[in-house]
């Protein structure tokens, strides 16, 4: 079984329940997407409606994943910079794979979609992100083609004595 993977589908109830579920699980999973455990659907749902809001004023565009019984199992928001220096790449936020279907490849999919997708808008040469460290998420990423370009130390604060790099990663597409 494989991911059907789509840009830039119609938000309906179902999508963003599916989309909430899918960020609530994966954070309470211990997943690196902005949320530490345990994290409810209300608490994260503020953050969601910020994703869809720019994604309704063209700055955001989803990518969506679902499984064979339909079900939202990975995403991943591509967004442009507002900034005319920086047109020329786009972050990736929020890339996540449902925990039910870890170890499956699932991610190395996703973010081969997502540079699919980034490989055909115009004028995109590189896509950023960055990763938590202490998790090995810079090494997967890696894996898939990302270099790490830049390292603050301590700049994610997890809970009190416990912060973490913020690590940032960049694929070049040209």
């Amino acid at each position: 079984m494989s991911l059907t993977f789509t840009l830039d589908p119609a938000v309906t109830p179902e999508l963003r329940d599916g989309i909430l579920d899918l960020w609530t699980d994966v954070s309470n999973a211990g997943g690196s997407v902005g949320f530490v455990p345990p994290v409810t659907a209300e608490v994260i749902r503020p953050e969601l409606v910020k994703h869809l809001v720019a994604m309704a004023e063209g700055r955001t565009r989803l990518l969506v994943g679902h499984d064979g019984d339909g079900r939202v199992a990975a995403t991943a928001f591509l967004t442009f910079n507002t900034h005319r220096l920086m047109a020329h790449w786009l972050w990736l936020y929020t890339v996540m794979v449902h925990p039910r279907h870890q170890g499956r490849g699932y991610g190395r999919d996703l973010l081969a979609a997502a540079e699919a997708a980034a490989r055909g808008l115009d004028g995109i040469e590189a896509i950023r992100l960055t990763c938590r460290g202490g998790l090995g998420l810079e090494r997967f990423y890696g894996s898939c083609g990302y270099k790490e370009v830049g390292r603050v130390p301590g700049a994610i604060r997890v809970a009190p004595g416990d912060d973490r790099d913020d690590i940032i990663m960049l694929l070049p597409l040209g």
